[in-house]
């Protein structure tokens, strides 16, 4: 059994114990009480018999520092596994964030955990730089750079939460870096031309028709356009009002009359609260919907003859994984985020201002900041009636 005993002009109890190798120790516990440097000596002659026994594996090794910490500090030590803390920590999400994050953030964890296997049932505090480096890297063999980049931000969001709550003492994320795109692999996203969107038009379904001309028309974002409902139609004034799932932004956007005549022939509901969209607004609302949407409008691109079909599952190569994307994904040059570009373009070409193109599309920018607090709707509909029509 462990003892203790004290040194000339030490206020501190030493401990006494035996270590593994059978050589008599003495340690300090840094401790003047005398139960606590007890209690301490006897936990590591306990690690010590067990090391001699080669028993201490982790668990009893974290084990035998819980109860240190407790007998020091009068309170257990903060601890929680990996899976229990970051499945908590991402549900949580779902009260302070957008649904789009808060789904993105639920997605992030459950592949970190998978990537983890059986590492995500040991404590939080285990999770290492390598740890990070192989998600992130496992993430960039079946999809793109961006996205293995967001992917570490989210993850470092989630671990730094872990550490402002003491149960690390460092966050691993943060030591990982952000991948850099070599010159020759970048490639920048272009407008589409006319010819181009009426081609992409001629191969769409009517609700993906729909979908294309409003977002030529206003600018925003798919998963915004997705989940648009009858009641963000104010048909009297002719304007749309929604919040931006991305930013949380207000918006309140002129009907261009090309985009008004093809309202009125899209099948209404009595539903105020129906989607304009039900199809793709039923996409939106399950996992990793801007993946499998913006793979639907691809579909489209492949159709209209502006871009060569993906390689599926079924035609992986000899040697890649069971599931998932067999190679990493790479950015195509025009996607539904180049309407964005395209509107951009479109209205500056025809002498509109930045600050009024900005606002349409939901951009804050310099001119807005330092010109304008508030851009008037009858300044952004003379803007939009400034866009060609498409049919």
């Amino acid at each position: 059994m462990a003892s203790l005993r004290k040194r000339l002009r030490s206020p501190y109890w030493f401990a006494c114990f035996y270590n593994a190798d059978g050589t008599r120790a003495q340690r300090s516990t840094k401790q003047s009480d005398k139960r606590k440097a007890l209690g301490i000596a006897n936990q590591w002659e306990r690690a010590a018999k067990l090391a001699g026994q080669k028993r201490l594996g982790e668990a009893q090794a974290r084990r035998v520092l819980s109860d240190i910490y407790e007998i020091t500090n009068d309170e257990p030590l903060p601890s929680a596994t990996a899976r229990d803390f970051l499945t908590r920590w991402a549900e949580r999400r779902k009260l302070d964030t957008a649904n789009r994050t808060f789904q993105a953030y639920k997605q992030v964890v459950r592949d970190f955990l998978k990537s983890l296997g059986p590492r995500a049932e040991r404590d939080i505090s285990q999770i290492s730089k390598t740890d990070i480096v192989t998600y992130r890297d496992e993430v960039l063999t079946r999809t793109s750079i961006a996205t293995a980049n967001k992917s570490l931000k989210y993850l470092r969001v989630a671990l730094g939460a872990a550490y402002k709550d003491g149960l690390t003492q460092d966050n691993a994320a943060s030591k990982v870096d952000a991948i850099r795109r070599r010159d020759d692999e970048r490639k920048q996203r272009r407008p589409f031309t006319l010819g181009e969107l009426k081609a992409i038009l001629a191969n769409a379904s009517a609700e993906w028709r729909g979908l294309i001309l409003f977002g030529f028309y206003t600018g925003q974002r798919l998963s915004d356009i997705a989940n648009l409902t009858w009641q963000n139609l104010d048909l009297e004034r002719e304007v749309i009002r929604f919040v931006t799932g991305k930013t949380g932004r207000q918006m309140e956007i002129p009907i261009a009359a090309p985009l008004l005549a093809h309202i009125e022939t899209m099948p209404a509901s009595d539903d105020p609260s129906a989607p304009l969209f039900p199809e793709s607004s039923s996409v939106a609302a399950g996992e990793s919907a801007d993946s499998r949407l913006s793979q639907h409008f691809y579909d489209l691109l492949v159709a209209a003859g502006l871009a060569k079909a993906r390689r599926r599952d079924k035609q992986r190569d000899e040697g890649a994984p069971a599931h998932g994307r067999s190679r990493r994904r790479t950015v195509h040059e025009i996607s539904f985020h180049s309407l964005r570009h395209t509107a951009t373009s479109l209205l500056k070409n025809a002498g509109v201002s930045e600050a009024v193109a900005m606002d349409i599309i939901g951009h804050d920018s310099e001119a807005i900041s330092r010109h304008y607090t508030h851009i008037e709707t009858k300044a952004k509909r003379k803007a939009l009636a400034k866009l060609p029509k498409l049919f």
